[in-house]
């Protein structure tokens, strides 16, 4: 194990909108492979028709390449261009890979390894409670495990269609988790369990140890919630090995919780699970990712923004903290701002262009104005927090009149306001337009003339012309909205002051 070569998976279900915490997942596995020149495989666990959707299944792919998850094995929609098959492994979706359950679930009932349950429901539950009653145990109590041929067919004469359960071995099962260290599950424990519906339809505890084996995966990276299972997977693993369709048992690795607020799991419930708010909201990738990285891992003490790259280079499962990791989204917009900032200009202004146009954009088409972006661009950089914040910030500058803030109105347009204004539209006439500082020593002198210092002398001029009291910087606003219009603006202010 210590010397093969590292294969990770990452195996979500195509049920709805990608979760924060499945692609923290993604991002360790992906992480882990990079760090170690291994092979990243993205496989599709989609056998719950009931719920998996290919709407899904589309999102999926489609969040993967936004995220910059490049795998080496997996759906061949990835490279289609080529006509590949996604890899050695194919296909990849499980919904494809049904025979092979079924056949390598014969063998373990072949093999003694699985038996035929013909427990119904409602006598599961009764012997359930009455294990819980005396204090026992209530998993399954193994009444199915030893039937003979005469109870087989007298169950099968009541019509009863069996399930398939895997037959735990009766031993203590104790492995090195990479995160957690050591740690033992007891026979009482894990009682034997299903692996395929009386309908024939595999179950999750099948067909994910089974694609694992398959797959030659050496490293499962999952979520806490996962833990439970693996002793029941340890024991499969040896049965497969066994039966000669498994080469070894790979190494677990159990990730944190990601909590939310009141320090619960973050579930797919709450609002700020889902990535495509982030998305919407105009998060960078690579923001985002610095953020959950942070979840359970850390690149130094002192350091918490740092590029992909880096995060790679220095990435190491052993190093994953157990305990759980809150989501705070304060410190992920944070992160998010000082990637925004890292940016070069161009890239900055290209990656804003979504909001900047239709649809998304509050101005029409014609009245957007690809130079004056490109002015503004560099003021408006070190301001948002997400990308979707520079429509509000910009529109000033496309929009026939400034949306009015009637809060900033009212903070800013004090006595004497009027007669600031006025001496403030003398003194921006008579200025340098293709200088900011001229423009700030316009309306500098202009407080100064009324007894007010530059910030009390500005915030009616901002109001005038942005219509909010906070914004870009404003002489260098000033200069590429342009003189005309800045001086219509204010006479706008007076006539409402006058009014």
């Amino acid at each position: 194990m210590a010397s093969a070569p590292v294969r990770v998976r990452f195996c979500p279900s195509p049920t709805g909108n990608p979760h924060v915490g499945l692609v923290r997942t993604a991002l360790f596995n992906w992480a882990y492979a990079r760090h170690t020149g291994g092979t990243f495989v993205f496989r599709i666990e989609d056998t719950d028709a009931a719920r998996d959707s290919e709407e899904s299944y589309e999102q999926l792919l489609d969040s993967m390449r936004w995220l910059g998850f490049d795998w080496d094995e997996g759906p061949a929609a990835f490279d289609s261009a080529s006509g590949a098959s996604g890899g050695p492994h194919a296909p990849y979706r499980q919904s494809q890979r049904m025979d092979l359950y079924k056949d390598i679930a014969q063998k373990l009932l072949d093999g003694g390894h699985a038996y035929r349950c013909y427990c119904t429901t409602t006598e599961l539950e009764e012997r359930r409670e009455a294990a819980r009653a005396a204090g026992k145990p209530s998993g399954y109590d193994g009444h199915c495990r030893e039937l003979t041929a005469e109870q087989v067919e007298a169950y099968e004469a009541q019509g009863r269609e069996p399930i398939v359960r895997f037959r735990m071995p009766d031993e203590t099962i104790t492995f090195t988790d990479l995160v957690r260290g050591e740690l033992t599950f007891t026979p009482e424990n894990v009682p034997d369990y299903g692996i395929v519906r009386a309908n024939g339809a595999p179950l999750y505890t099948l067909v994910n140890p089974v694609d694992d084996a398959l797959m030659e995966i050496t490293h499962v990276l999952r979520g806490e919630d996962l833990l439970s299972s693996t002793p029941r997977q340890i024991a499969l693993y040896k049965a497969l090995i066994e039966l000669g369709i498994a080469k070894q048992i790979p190494s677990f690795g159990h990730l944190p919780y990601v909590m939310g607020e009141g320090n619960k799991k973050l579930s797919k419930r709450d609002p700020q699970s889902s990535l495509n708010l982030y998305r919407e909201r105009g998060f960078l990738p690579e923001g985002l990712l610095n953020y959950l990285s942070l979840l359970g891992w850390s690149l130094s003490a002192d350091r918490d923004v740092f590029t992909i790259d880096e995060m790679v280079a220095a990435f190491d499962v052993a190093d994953v903290n157990p305990n759980p990791a809150r989501f705070d989204l304060k410190k992920c917009e944070a992160i998010n701002a000082d990637h925004i900032r890292m940016l070069d200009v161009k890239e900055f202004a290209e990656r804003c262009a979504p909001w900047l146009k239709a649809p998304f954009a509050p101005w029409a088409p014609e009245n957007f104005d690809e130079t004056k972006w490109q002015a503004i661009a560099p003021h408006a950089q070190s301001r948002l927090k997400v990308l979707s914040e520079i429509t509000d910030n910009v529109d000033f500058l496309f929009l026939p009149e400034p949306v009015l803030d009637e809060a900033s109105w009212t903070k800013a347009m004090k006595e004497g306001s009027d007669a600031l204004l006025r001496t403030a539209r003398e003194k921006l006439q008579a200025a340098d337009w293709t200088s900011p500082d001229s423009l700030k020593e316009a309306v500098l002198a202009a407080g100064e003339a009324h007894g007010l210092k530059l910030g009390k002398a500005q915030a009616p001029v901002r109001v005038a012309v942005t219509g909010r009291t906070v914004g870009l910087p404003l002489f260098e606003s000033l200069e590429i909205l342009g003189e005309e219009k800045t001086l219509a603006r204010i006479d706008a202010a007076l006539a409402r002051l006058a009014a």
